[in-house]
Order: C-alpha cells, then sequence, then structure tokens
C-alpha cells in the first residue's frame, strides 16, 4: 500500500511505497488530505491525483465546507472511473471526512468545518479482455490494436473502439449510425472483461438542404455559396467540416456550427442548420517591432470585414519602417487590397490591391506604385496554391544615377504547411516555392525570380513543454535579365531579423563597380541557413540559442570581398495568448559585414 498526502502546512513524506504530495493555499477549511491506496502502481496514483474532485476542488475554490463535501461525495464514482479506465474492474473506494464516510453523510446533514479527509481504495487485480467484438464493421474500419482477447481490459479501449466503428459508418454515408445493442460483462472469478458491441448503422443517408440562423450582414445566397455544402450527395462528414473551416476562413463569423437534423426526411435526406454569430464589421490593430540597429517597425491596419454583403475583405495597411534606423532612412508603405472568398469556387479567393511606397535604404532611394490581383486556392488544409497578375512602376535613385523599372509579372506560389502551431512551433515543417516572370518596358529587364522557404521543427521531452530544434533554409535567384536592369525588389540582400540576426539589415548585398567599392546593390543569387534550439524554463519563459548565415552573390559580378557573413546569439521568449514576445541579442562571428551587438524584439518566433 502506498500513501500520498496534501496538507496546507508543508509537505507530508509517504508512510509506505510510493507517493506524491502537493502544497495547498494556506486559507482553506481543509488542512489534510490523505490518500492510502493498495495494490497500485505509479500509474495508478497518477490517475487517482488527475480524476480526484477533492483536490479539484481544493485547488480551485476556496476551501468552503460545502465545495469541499460536494467533492467528497462525488470522489467515488471519479475514482472508480478513472480505475476502469485502467482495466481495473473490482475496486474498493472509501472516503472518510473527519472520520465519518462521505456517502453515508446526509447532504442536508453537511459539516460546517472539514478539516480532515482520507481516501482509502484498494485497486484490485487488473483484468483482462476474454472477448473483444465490435460488429458489424465498415469496410476498412480499423479498431484500436490492443482492443483483442488477452490484452488489458481498459474501458477507454471499448469506448475507443465503439467510436471507431461509428466513424466508418459515417465516413461512408450512415449519418445516423449507433450502438443496437451492448453485453458488457466482468468476470471476477476469470479477471476478464467481455465486450461484444452490436452497431446498428441505419440508412445510408444524403446531404438535405441547408438551413441558415443568425446571420444579419451577409446574404443567405452568398453563405451558401461560400460552405458548398453538396446537397444531394451521399453524406459525408468530412465535407460538412470542410464547409463549416469555408465559413470560418472569411473572418466574418465569430462562431459556426453546422448541425445535423434529428429526423431524416423522405426517403433519405439529412437536413443541415448553419447557426452563425457574425463579429463586428470593423476591426483595428496595431504593431510595433524594434532591432538596435534596423530601429522600430510600426504598422496599423484597418479592416471591413464584409464590405458589401458577401464577405468581401477590405484591408487597409500603413506601415513605417527603419525609424532611429543607423544605416537607411525611413520607408513609407500604404496598401489597400479586396478580397472576397469562394471567387469562383468555394476554396478559392479572389483578390484585388494596390500599394504605393516610399524606400530609402542605404544603397537607393525608390518610389513605387504597384497594381495587382491574385487566386488563391485552398488545395488542402496544408495546400494553399496563388497565381496573380502585377504591374509596378518604379523611380530609383542610386549612386549611379536615376532608374526607371515598369514592368508586370506573373507570380505564383505554392505553400505547405504541417506546422502544429504557426506563431510558436514545435513540430512539424513548412515549406513555400515562388516563381514570379516578369516582362520589363523601356530600359527593365525581363526574366524571373525563384524563391524557397523551408522550415523544420522537432520537439522531444516533455510534451507540454518541449525542447525545439528548429533549422531554415532560405533560397533565391534571378534569371535572365542584367543585374541593373532588374527591379530592385527582386534582388537579394543578406543581413537583419529576416535572414542573419547579428548583422545589420540588408548589409551583404554585390558590389558592381570596383572602382566604388562602396556602391553596393542586391544580389541575383542568394541563401541563407538558421538554425536554433529552444529549451523551455517554466511554463511561460524559455530561452533560445540561434546561428544564422547567408550567402549572396551576383553572376556577373567578380569580387574579392566575403560573399557571406554569419551571426549567432541568445533569446529570451515569454509565451502569451498570441504567440511568444521574443527578446534576441546576436551579434557577427563571420564576413566583413558586423557592426557591433544587435537586438530584436517581436512577436512569434524569428520562424
Amino acid at each position: 500500500m502506498s500513501v500520498f498526502s496534501v496538507r496546507s502546512l508543508g509537505l507530508l513524506s509517504a508512510v509506505v511505497g510510493l507517493g506524491f504530495t502537493s502544497v495547498a493555499p494556506s486559507a482553506q477549511t481543509l488542512d489534510r488530505l490523505e490518500f492510502r491506496v493498495a495494490g497500485g502502481n505509479d500509474e495508478v496514483e497518477r490517475a487517482i491525483k488527475g480524476a480526484s474532485a477533492i483536490i479539484a476542488a481544493r485547488d480551485a475554490g476556496d476551501g468552503e465546507a460545502q465545495d469541499i463535501f460536494s467533492a467528497a461525495r462525488a470522489e467515488y464514482g471519479r475514482l472508480v472511473t478513472a480505475l476502469y479506465g485502467l482495466g481495473y474492474y473490482s475496486p474498493v473506494v472509501s472516503v472518510l471526512v473527519d472520520g465519518r464516510e462521505a456517502a453515508e453523510i446526509p447532504p442536508l446533514d453537511a459539516p460546517d468545518t472539514i478539516r480532515t479527509i482520507i481516501v482509502q481504495v484498494q485497486v484490485g487485480p487488473p483484468f483482462r479482455f476474454g472477448l473483444a467484438r465490435v460488429a458489424p464493421l465498415a469496410p476498412e474500419t480499423e479498431l484500436p490494436d490492443d482492443f483483442r482477447a488477452g490484452e488489458r481490459a481498459r474501458s477507454t479501449l471499448v469506448q475507443d473502439s465503439v467510436t471507431a466503428a461509428a466513424d466508418g459508418w459515417r465516413s461512408v454515408g450512415f449519418a445516423k449510425v449507433d450502438v443496437g445493442s451492448q453485453d458488457v460483462v466482468a468476470d471476477h472469478a476469470r479477471q476478464t472483461l467481455d465486450a461484444d458491441i452490436r452497431m446498428a448503422p441505419g440508412p445510408r443517408l444524403r446531404f438535405g438542404p441547408m438551413r441558415i440562423v443568425g446571420n444579419k450582414g451577409i446574404s443567405e445566397r452568398r453563405i451558401r455559396k461560400i460552405a458548398d455544402l453538396p446537397s444531394g450527395e451521399v453524406y459525408d462528414p468530412e465535407e460538412l467540416e470542410d464547409s463549416a473551416d469555408r465559413l470560418r476562413r472569411t473572418g466574418v463569423f465569430r462562431s459556426v456550427s453546422l448541425t445535423e437534423d434529428e429526423t431524416v426526411t423522405p426517403p433519405d435526406l439529412l437536413g443541415i442548420t448553419a447557426t452563425v454569430v457574425e463579429e463586428l464589421p470593423r476591426r483595428y490593430s496595431f504593431g510595433v517591432e524594434v532591432s538596435s540597429l534596423e530601429g522600430a517597425t510600426v504598422t496599423g491596419q484597418w479592416i471591413h470585414r464584409n464590405l458589401l454583403g458577401g464577405g468581401e475583405r477590405l484591408t487597409v495597411t500603413g506601415e513605417v519602417d527603419n525609424l532611429g534606423a543607423s544605416n537607411s532612412g525611413v520607408d513609407y508603405r500604404l496598401g489597400v487590397t479586396l478580397d472576397r472568398p469562394a471567387t469562383p469556387t468555394a476554396d478559392t479567393t479572389l483578390g484585388f490591391g494596390v500599394e504605393v511606397e516610399r524606400l530609402d535604404e542605404e544603397d537607393y532611394l525608390a518610389d513605387t506604385i504597384s497594381l495587382s490581383t491574385s487566386l488563391t486556392r485552398l488545395f488542402s488544409k496544408r495546400l494553399t496554391g496563388s497565381i496573380g497578375l502585377g504591374y509596378s512602376y518604379s523611380d530609383v535613385e542610386d549612386d549611379f544615377g536615376a532608374y526607371v523599372y515598369e514592368y508586370v509579372s506573373l507570380p505564383g506560389t505554392l505553400i505547405w504547411n504541417a506546422r502544429d502551431d504557426d506563431l510558436d512551433t514545435t513540430s512539424g515543417y513548412y515549406v513555400a516555392a515562388g516563381a514570379t516572370p516578369f516582362q520589363g518596358f523601356g530600359d527593365t529587364g525581363s526574366g524571373g525570380q525563384v524563391t524557397l522557404d523551408g522550415r523544420a521543427f522537432f520537439g522531444f521531452g516533455d510534451e507540454d513543454r518541449p525542447y525545439v530544434l528548429a533549422g531554415r533554409l532560405q533560397a533565391g535567384a534571378v534569371f535572365g535579365s542584367e543585374l541593373l536592369e532588374t527591379p530592385r525588389e527582386y534582388l537579394f540582400y543578406s543581413g537583419g531579423g529576416g535572414t542573419v540576426r547579428g548583422q545589420p539589415y540588408q548589409s551583404l548585398g554585390v558590389r558592381p563597380d570596383p572602382t566604388d567599392p562602396d556602391y553596393k546593390i542586391g544580389g541575383t543569387r542568394f541563401a541563407a541557413l538558421s538554425a536554433e534550439f529552444r529549451a523551455p524554463i517554466t511554463e511561460r519563459i524559455g530561452v533560445v540559442a540561434f546561428a544564422d548565415a547567408g550567402y549572396v552573390t551576383a553572376e556577373s559580378i567578380e569580387s574579392d570581398r566575403d560573399e557571406w557573413h554569419a551571426g549567432a546569439g541568445l533569446g529570451l521568449r515569454y509565451a502569451t495568448g498570441f504567440g511568444p514576445i521574443r527578446v534576441d541579442v546576436a551579434g557577427p562571428v563571420g564576413g566583413d559585414t558586423g557592426d557591433g551587438v544587435q537586438i530584436y524584439v517581436g512577436i512569434g518566433q524569428a520562424f
């Protein structure tokens, strides 16, 4: 037998065998809570602790006697259910409240104060499956591997097997599948559990009409278009979830719920009710990111979620960049986009955009206006693709003189996102590939740009607070156009928070004029590598060690200067509900572009 106790003052050591202890708040009615477990092990004790209503009430409440007493009366069922889940079907539970059995105390005679509770549990022997059967099953249904004769008879395995059987029938159109009969018998003499479950699939159904409830600003016609529920086709729970996801992705709704009718409409139609609650139509946001050398970036955004009553999203974004930067002037951007979901198909969004910007970079000054239209398609929950058509006009000045870049482009991207969390990833990977052919006018060259951004994450250790190894590869190239004829936004630089931390922003480029070593522009070939080790310290605080390296060159340029540089440093993370607050401190460790220690502050991981 093991004893584990909880006291309001200090810790009580285990009397016999294994035990666990926690400290309760000091101001409460309950002074001593002790568990005495006979026949258990570490797994049993963890289950009892996790299921205990008394511990939950003690920790969550203010220790009122009535709350503790109610939890004590509920303790029997909670602990028995937890032990059934581990395959123990003959437990004996006693809950003594100041020496009296809680179940024998009338609710109207509840004590005014409670000082001591002793919970005694006789676990009993583990049971194994004698018979483990769920039938009939839909084609390709797989039951849990341990649901078979001779294995530990955990009640959760029976529940999971019934759920798997029901899901299998629902996936092939039998939406009203139910348990027809169940015969579950525990044989205490043989210490076995026989589970014989018969499923009742019912009729195969088709999607019926969709009824819409709760919409105010958006029309029913557009909701049906966006949801794209395939009325008249065989019922499929994935199609139902996809329809709900399409509505949620618009950002118009605070909540979306698609529920099935209780009854079937003859002959075989299952009606669906879409209940929606709309968000406020307008939203404002504001953000700041700070770097010691690059200065501050201030962004503001105004969004109308439902401009024309069909889920159209109008976004106005303003940005002021490089405020206080040591090696460049201040950049300004103003952009307006209009996105219309379900155009022309349910999983496609049509977008229009216009942007004006003034870039005062270290090596050039540019005034640009851009017009664009795009189609973005969600092919699956992980794969997204887009294609667009754009026009840009830029006036550029640098040390060589003044230029006009005018061109049309056809950008295309594919993104595979298998991360568990976009802002604070602990496992998975992400790959984004882009290709943008462009046709120049006048002195602007014609060619194409290709880019690649790959990220991988591996978590290990504690599941709730894992250590994470993270890596990133970026690469890009420009083909077809001469270096000085290529629009500046298609050239590549390295340095700064997005490429190589510890190196100044865009400090690595190429030197096209051997007679003027100070003249620098972006290159036509680029690669960057980043590696991080993220370690949790507390529930909210973590530390990061990282190293980055970048490479920039141009095919037509010969240079005796280093074409690469590197940086490394340490960072601090503070977890919030919207992503971690990030503070990174880094310095140069390679190349000749370094300029002392750099500090970066932002929200979300660096990648």
